[in-house]
C-alpha cells in the first residue's frame, strides 16, 4: 500500500473486486501519529485556501465532494477540520436527512440535482444520494427490484454531471463497530456532546453487518472512472483529515487554473486621492 501516493492509496479501483473487510479503520500510513502528520495536515489546509480562491476566480470547474459514513465516521469532522478554513462564499455544505413529503412526490435524486454546486463552487454532501441505496435497503423500505435499479441510475447520474463540468471525490469514512461504541459512549459521557446522542442510534448500530454489506455492494458497483471512492480508514481522525484534505487539494492542482485576465488594460489606470 504504501508505494502509492497519499491520495491514491485508498482509492477503490473501478471494476476491481471489493470487499469492505479488506480495508483497515486504523492506519497510519507514512506517519507515525498525529503530531508527526501535523505539519503535513496544516501545509495541505493552507494550499486548499489558496486553490479555492483560484477556482472562486477562474469560474470553469465545479466539485462536489460525498461524504458518507456510519454514525459517528467522521463527515462532520472533515467539514470543520478538512475544510474550515475556506471562503464560505465559494463552499455549500448540503446535509440530507430523511425525505420531506415534497421529496418524496419526486424521483429520489429530484433532491440531489438541485443542489449541486455550479462552477466555481465546491459542494459538500452530508450524506448524499446513496442513502437511497444505504438506509433504503437496510430498512426495506422500497423493493429489492427498486433499490439494486438504483446503482446503475446513480452511476449515469454522475456521469452526466461529470460530462458537464463537476468534479466528483467520494469518501466513504470506514470505522470500526469497536469505534463507534468509543465515540457513542463519548457523546453519552461528555455534556457538551449529548446533543448529539440520539437512541436512534443504536437501533442503526444494531444493523451493522447489513450496512456493512451494503456499503461493500456501494463501492463496488458505483466505483467509476468518473467518479470512484476513496475509502478512507478513519478511527483515528488525524489520518482521516490528512487523507480527505490530500485528495482535495491534488485534485484542485491538476485543473491547472489561472486567475483571468482583466477585461481591459490596467496599466495606465491611476486611483485618485
Amino acid at each position: 500500500m504504501t508505494e502509492l501516493a497519499l491520495h491514491e492509496r485508498h482509492l477503490a479501483i473501478p471494476g476491481r473486486g471489493f470487499r469492505l473487510s479488506d480495508i483497515p479503520t486504523e492506519y497510519h500510513g507514512d506517519h507515525s501519529d498525529k503530531k508527526d502528520a501535523h505539519e503535513q495536515i496544516e501545509s495541505d489546509q493552507k494550499e486548499l485556501v489558496k486553490l479555492q480562491e483560484l477556482l472562486y476566480a477562474e469560474a470553469k470547474h465545479a466539485v462536489l465532494i460525498i461524504l458518507q459514513a456510519m454514525d459517528t465516521g467522521g463527515k462532520d469532522g472533515v467539514i470543520a477540520h478538512v475544510m474550515g478554513g475556506v471562503n464560505p462564499q465559494g463552499c455549500v455544505v448540503t446535509p440530507f436527512k430523511a425525505p420531506t413529503p415534497e421529496e418524496l412526490a419526486h424521483d429520489y435524486l429530484w433532491r440531489v440535482h438541485k443542489v449541486v454546486p455550479a462552477k466555481r463552487m465546491i459542494g459538500i454532501f452530508n450524506r448524499s444520494h446513496y442513502e437511497d441505496v444505504l438506509v433504503v435497503r437496510v430498512h426495506n423500505l422500497v423493493p429489492q427490484e427498486t433499490w439494486r435499479q438504483r446503482y446503475e441510475q446513480i452511476n449515469q447520474f454522475e456521469k452526466h454531471l461529470a460530462e458537464n463540468g463537476v468534479t466528483i471525490l467520494k469518501f466513504s469514512l470506514h470505522i470500526s463497530k469497536v469505534e463507534q461504541k468509543a465515540r457513542l459512549q463519548e457523546r453519552l459521557d461528555e455534556p457538551t456532546k449529548r446533543w448529539k446522542f440520539s437512541v436512534g442510534d443504536l437501533k442503526e448500530r444494531a444493523l451493522w453487518d447489513d450496512y456493512m454489506a451494503a456499503y461493500e455492494d456501494v463501492v463496488r458497483l458505483t466505483s467509476t472512472a468518473w467518479a470512484p471512492w476513496h475509502v478512507v480508514p478513519a478511527d483515528q481522525n488525524w489520518y482521516r483529515n490528512l487523507v480527505v484534505g490530500r485528495v482535495i487539494v491534488e485534485t484542485l492542482r491538476g485543473f491547472n487554473m489561472q486567475y483571468p485576465q482583466p477585461a481591459e488594460d490596467l496599466s495606465k489606470i491611476v486611483i485618485p486621492d
